[in-house]
């Protein structure tokens, strides 16, 4: 099978790859400095940093699971100052409310009528902070706002912001005081992203720059969110060869019939990844080629993002808890066997 290179995408005249590489670069112009920037703050976490980008991209939203103090926090704190976005934190408790999130209708006795007081979800970026500490029907008032870029409160409904990104963070669901996040609301998130410890450089990194009482460098936004806007826009017509198609496909359709790939996993998935996956899959591929200055995407965007994009939609078995198969293991075995095109 032909492989995907540069030289055979070039040939596609129709889709004028050539051009669509060079409006990457001028139009990506802005990713070094904000990277760069962002060293500034935020030591190593590379990853993150990419994924935030990557769901900035493509509208999406960005899942985080690790344990406290490692700069999730001021990752999207810091992101919104450069992009010069409104920034809202969302601290989830276990006695939170809906209407603490999306707003609510309250009555003003001098009018006597009521009034529409928005909520803390009303902003470019909104972390959920430590969300599996409330319960279920709190964290379904993300929903809608994830999904639709709407609130409705009482009998209106308010558009979000654009561009609008949520990034939640989990602790481990074995802390104690944690609820696992209802199938239907992970499946909101893009991607679900473990975030681990610094490296022994990074961590002596950390200590030289952040072992201080003065504050932190302030940080002066290089692109403004109409960049945002436009960047999207340009991520969207990224070329995609139809092999790279069925090749998402097949990763996707490999977690609800692994047979059909020679893979004897089934009695280990409870349930596959939705179709959403394999729209998150193709956008997110998409992103990475933009964030490599393509104009094409290739196999290999497709394996960098296609973990986080599909182990958290990915159910596991109570076999497969007792053999200790986890859906990273799992995704991991299908990125192996499905054939590369």
């Amino acid at each position: 099978m032909t492989s995907i290179t540069e030289e055979n995408v070039t040939r596609v005249g129709s889709h004028q790859i050539k051009e669509l590489t060079q409006m990457v670069v001028e139009n990506s112009h802005w990713i070094s400095p904000l990277r760069s920037e962002l060293s500034r703050v935020v030591v190593g976490q590379q990853v993150l940093v990419d994924r935030l980008l990557t769901s900035l991209l493509v509208n999406g939203h960005v899942l985080l699971e690790g344990v406290p103090g490692l700069a999730k926090t001021l990752a999207l704190k810091s992101l919104a100052r450069l992009i010069g976005g409104s920034f809202q934190r969302i601290q989830f408790t276990p006695d939170m409310l809906p209407a603490d999130i999306v707003g609510t209708e309250m009555f003003n006795p001098q009018t006597a009528s009521f009034e529409t007081k928005k909520g803390v979800v009303f902003a470019n970026f909104v972390l959920a902070d430590e969300i599996n500490r409330a319960p279920a029907k709190v964290q379904s008032a993300l929903l809608e706002a994830m999904q639709e870029r709407q609130v409705t409160i009482g009998d209106d409904t308010y558009p979000l912001p654009e561009p609008f990104l949520v990034m939640a963070t989990q602790n481990p669901i074995d802390q104690e005081g944690t609820y696992p996040l209802p199938e239907a609301q992970v499946d909101r998130f893009m991607m679900k992203v473990v975030v681990d410890y610094p490296s022994i450089e990074e961590e002596r990194q950390i200590l030289d720059t952040a072992a201080t009482t003065e504050p932190m460098p302030e940080l002066s936004p290089v692109l403004e969110l109409d960049e945002v806007v436009n960047a999207r826009r340009i991520v969207n017509s990224l070329y995609m060869d139809d092999k790279v198609k069925d090749y998402i496909v097949a990763l996707v359709y490999a977690t609800r019939d692994p047979k059909r790939y020679g893979l004897d996993i089934e009695a280990y998935i409870r349930n596959g990844a939705s179709p959403r996956a394999t729209i998150a899959l193709t956008l997110a591929s998409k992103a990475n080629a933009f964030l490599n200055g393509r104009g094409y995407v290739t196999p290999q965007d497709v394996k960098t993002i296609a973990k986080e994009v599909m182990c958290h939609r990915v159910g596991v078995t109570y076999e497969a808890d007792a053999d200790r198969v986890t859906s990273d293991t799992i995704v991991s075995g299908i990125l192996d066997e499905v054939p590369v095109p």
